[in-house]
């Protein structure tokens, strides 16, 4: 996973980003105006990684090979960690986990239905991309908590997918050369949908304005989708 300043220990301050183009001064975004109230954002946070968890386990089942098996266990098992450390942190607040994620529930299996490929491969891909970038968008709004706002960001800084997913697609490259424009296109696809689930993310009051306002938050999770994909020789 990248590791963005937003990523160190939070700050009771706005994130100071660079807007596009821009090598001088920095932007300042205050995710304190935009951030949903701290049940909503524990709710979703939740429901996220136990959706990761639900698609990699039924990789585990789709593949006949037993080096895949493990470790696409590995990653589901990190998944299945970060859902049990927030619902922890839900629990601890003396609030139902169940009743947190349940709105939730419609819109975000609607996601992971989108983003389930028509091959193996193709979810794994969406898996590892989609993940890295709501985990980097939860970073950035997990500094508007305090205290509870860092332990849900040490829980995210957990990488499990990358170690384990990438082999994997980069061994079907390899295999294939057809692989790399198909995975190129499929991840390129990815973006717009999980976007639409960071706006979704954030205070309904003020998403007539947010685009704007966040697009250097944008921008860097799109930068860091690109630097992913390099990473695995796909365009992107």
């Amino acid at each position: 996973m990248v590791r963005w300043f937003w990523q160190r220990k939070p700050q009771r301050r706005p994130l100071a980003l660079r807007s596009r183009g821009d090598l001088g001064d920095a932007t300042r975004v205050d995710f304190a105006e935009l951030a949903p109230e701290l049940s909503r954002f524990l709710g979703q946070a939740a429901y996220l990684q136990l959706g990761y968890f639900e698609t990699l386990s039924r990789g585990i089942r789709g593949t006949p090979e037993l080096s895949t098996k493990e470790s696409l266990a590995r990653a589901a098992g990190t998944a299945l960690d970060k859902h049990r450390g927030i619902v922890a942190l839900i629990t601890e607040r003396g609030e139902d986990p169940t009743e947190l994620m349940l709105p939730f529930r419609e819109n975000l299996d609607a996601f992971r239905r989108k983003t389930i490929g028509a091959r193996p491969e193709e979810t794994l891909l969406a898996v590892y991309l989609t993940s890295g970038m709501l985990d980097d968008f939860y970073l950035a709004l997990a500094s508007s908590y305090g205290e509870t706002g860092e332990r849900v960001a040490e829980i995210l800084r957990v990488d499990g997918a990358r170690p384990e997913i990438v082999p994997i697609i980069q061994s079907a490259i390899e295999s294939d050369p057809e692989w790399r424009s198909l995975l190129s296109m499929w991840g390129r696809r990815l973006v717009g949908d999980t976007l639409l689930v960071c706006r979704g993310a954030l205070r309904p009051e003020h998403l007539a304005d947010a685009d704007t306002r966040i697009e250097p938050v944008y921008t860097e999770l799109m930068g860091a989708h690109a630097r992913r994909m390099d990473a695995m020789g796909l365009a992107s």
